[in-house]
């Protein structure tokens, strides 16, 4: 019997590694919260070993950093990481705001677990298990405990563990479900009931603060938690008889419920634990051989895997049935696979306008099984709202801040389709809109019309010296078509109109006001694998862009432009090194205007010159960023992830390709400190290299 206990419950695994090493077999699991997840997985056939290495992989923790994983997030989802920094959604529902019933996705979570039971998917039965199972969980509705002995055993393990505000709670049989912690943390009625004849109590839950560690609101919440379901455990634990074992292994009240960086600790004292109460378990061995038999029964359950002879969409599902069965349809009359059934989820749930995305197997023969599916949309919308903010002080005078939101009309169709509204306000007002019309079999492909009114000030400077400022004004519209590549690449292409004008706001009046107007071509192709937006850790990112203006199309000049930027990111450890280069140029020999100008200049961009003081038709710039994340056991500063950083520049601005020198290129840098903080990335840092040595406070992207 395993109770649960959050990451402290990584000791179960030692407690199961202690037994299996003392030849103790286990004739039933009665499991709440970790414990039902480990209990429900031992039960599956799985060995202590292997769940300690699904417990201890990087892909388990990672299922608990945010509400849906990047490498799931559709390539439109990523798309919304550069502009709007928040990272949580708010719904729109019948004009009230909504949050998510939980902060994190249990998709991913969910997904690892069909993928490690699947052999076991078709049993419903608990008692036809390799091993009897019980998990026990809490109806958030009647706070009456709910004993779950069959259904689907990855929801029963869900259900269980599921912590309230953490996570969605889980609907079964028109009940909802939480964390069974919250009234049965010791089940030892419910193991009683199982019909065994000595219960092994595995307690890792909840020891009571000092006073002295009562000195916060969080840890006074943190003990009142603790009294209510230590009375309860207490009140199992007067149940016990003599003969049963109870192991408690030596967790402090330091090893915390959610720290997922004890599970190597915790299982060690859970073995210690077992190893303790040896002489009260060495009645209940069995011979070398007899246990080895036992395994053996166990693990026979999870040799080979049923055939998919047909997909369905459930009932409450059916308004997606295309997208459905067009994304599992190609696994009918095919050996299950786990590997496949986890992409097509995770490409149909980084959509971003699904809550969940899961399906459900049922034996149809000996060997054959029917494949059910089911999407649920987003309870808090599906409309909803991110918010984005920008700040640059170079402490010198020259400030620029804005203040974004864009607000998402979703789900207008049964393929996902979107109208979107951008607003933004401050230095660079801007306004714009997109309606995204997916078309095509797996709603890959798509038309996007769009217009855009946006202002900016774009500073000229000659040898250094400030010569005038303009108020830069465009209105622009078009038509794209596109393709998405998978969930990491897209290209796209399109035709655009654009009119504007530049007006003096400072400098020589003898210097004129200008308008235009421009009709032309564009093709893009985008690459992002990096796992994180505002401090990448992992991955690349690649932007190949070409804008041609025709006077065919109505433009007052044939034009071309040509845009790159790449990034890649790797990392050892706490360390990590970025490599970031961009490059653009004009090929039109008369591009002289003002939005023909590419600027350089401002933090990352030649970090020792100010913000966007030099300006060419052509620039190039190559970056190496070192960044080191630093904190106590790299947990971060101030409870956000800190990072200290330095970096190395080289690039500048032409006015004529045939000048373009790495001679020339001027070699700047900057030293700064960055967090990761709720409403984006804060970076406090100097440059070095030019004339002065500006300082610098930046919130928003910079990569």
């Amino acid at each position: 019997m395993l109770s649960g206990g959050g990451a402290r419950g990584a000791a179960h695994i030692g407690v199961l590694k202690a037994l299996e090493a003392q030849h103790v077999p286990i004739d039933a699991i009665a499991g709440t919260s970790v414990g039902a997840v480990v209990g429900g997985l031992y039960a599956s056939g799985l060995s202590p070993a292997e769940i300690e290495a699904l417990i201890d992989s990087a892909r388990w923790r990672g299922a608990f950093d945010e509400r849906v994983p990047r490498r799931l997030q559709s390539f439109r989802r990523k798309t919304e990481d550069e502009r709007f920094l928040v990272k949580l959604p708010l719904g729109l529902n019948a004009g009230r705001f909504r949050l998510p019933k939980g902060l994190v996705s249990s998709q991913a979570v969910t997904q690892l677990l069909r993928e490690v039971t699947a052999p076991v998917a078709t049993i419903h039965d608990f008692d036809r298990l390799p091993i009897p199972f019980r998990a026990v969980t809490t109806d958030i509705e009647s706070g009456a405990s709910v004993v779950l002995g069959s259904g689907d055993l990855v929801t029963a393990m869900r259900a269980s563990s599921t912590a309230p505000g953490v996570f969605a709670p889980v609907e079964i049989d028109g009940r909802l479900l939480v964390d069974g912690g919250l009234v049965d943390n010791l089940p030892v009625e419910v193991a009683r009931q199982m019909g065994v004849d000595v219960l092994i109590v595995v307690d890792v839950g909840f020891p009571l603060r000092s006073r002295q560690s009562l000195d916060s609101a969080p840890n006074i919440s943190a003990q009142m938690l603790s009294i209510m379901v230590r009375r309860g455990s207490d009140a199992q634990r007067g149940l016990l008889r003599p003969s049963d074992v109870l192991v408690s292994p030596a967790l402090g009240v330091d090893d915390s419920t959610f720290d997922l960086g004890i599970t190597t600790r915790a299982i060690g004292l859970g073995e210690q634990a077992a190893q303790a109460v040896a002489t009260r378990l060495a009645p209940l061995s069995i011979s070398a051989d007899e246990f080895a038999r036992h395994l053996a029964s166990r693990s026979a359950v999870r040799r080979g895997l049923p055939k998919i002879d047909s997909v369905r969409v459930a009932a409450d599902s059916q308004r997606y049935a295309r997208l459905l069965e067009t994304e599992f349809a190609p696994l009918i009359s095919r050996a299950l696979q786990p590997q496949e059934l986890d992409t097509a989820v995770g490409t149909l749930f980084g959509r971003g306008n699904f809550e969940s995305v899961d399906y459900r197997l049922t034996a149809t023969d000996a060997d054959r099984a029917a494949l059910e599916v089911s999407a649920r949309r987003n309870s808090w919308g599906p409309n909803y709202v991110r918010f984005g903010l920008n700040l640059e002080d170079d402490f010198s005078g020259e400030a620029n801040y804005n203040a974004a939101a864009r607000f998402v009309i979703a789900d207008i169709s049964s393929l996902g389709a979107e109208w979107v509204w951008d607003f933004q306000v401050g230095s660079q007002p801007r306004i714009a809109t997109e309606f995204h019309l997916p078309f095509g079999e797996r709603a890959r492909w798509f038309l996007m019309p769009q217009a855009r009114f946006e202002l900016r000030n774009v500073p000229l400077f000659e040898a250094g010296r400030f010569v005038a400022d303009y108020r830069l004004r465009t209105t622009d519209y078009g038509l794209d078509v596109g393709r998405e590549i998978s969930n990491f690449a897209e290209m796209r292409a399109g035709v655009r109109s654009l009119t504007g004008r530049s007006r003096l706001r400072l400098g020589d009046p003898a210097l004129k006001d200008s308008q235009f107007s421009a009709r032309e071509y564009f093709t893009r192709f985008s690459y992002d694998t990096l796992d994180d937006r505002n401090f990448p850790r992992h991955g690349q990112s690649l932007r190949l862009e070409w804008r041609g203006e025709r006077r065919a199309l109505g433009s007052q000049r044939d034009a071309d432009v040509a845009t790159a930027d790449w990034l890649a990111a790797r990392s050892i450890g706490r360390n990590t090194a970025v490599l970031w280069t961009s490059f653009g140029t004009n090929f039109a020999a008369n591009a002289t205007e003002v939005r023909s100008l590419f600027p350089l200049g401002g933090f990352l961009n030649l970090s020792g010159l100010p913000r966007d003081s030099i300006s060419g038709r052509h620039y190039a710039i190559g970056r190496l960023v070192y960044l080191r994340k630093i904190g106590a056991g790299g947990e971060g500063f101030l409870n956000v992830p800190a990072y200290a950083g330095v970096s190395f520049e080289a690039g500048n601005v032409w006015d004529r390709r045939d000048a373009i020198k790495w001679g020339d290129a001027r070699k700047q840098g900057s030293a700064f400190f960055g967090f990761d903080t709720p409403l984006g990335p804060v970076y406090v840092g100097t440059g070095f290299g030019g004339a002065d040595t500006p300082f610098y406070l930046f919130l928003g992207r910079t990569f």
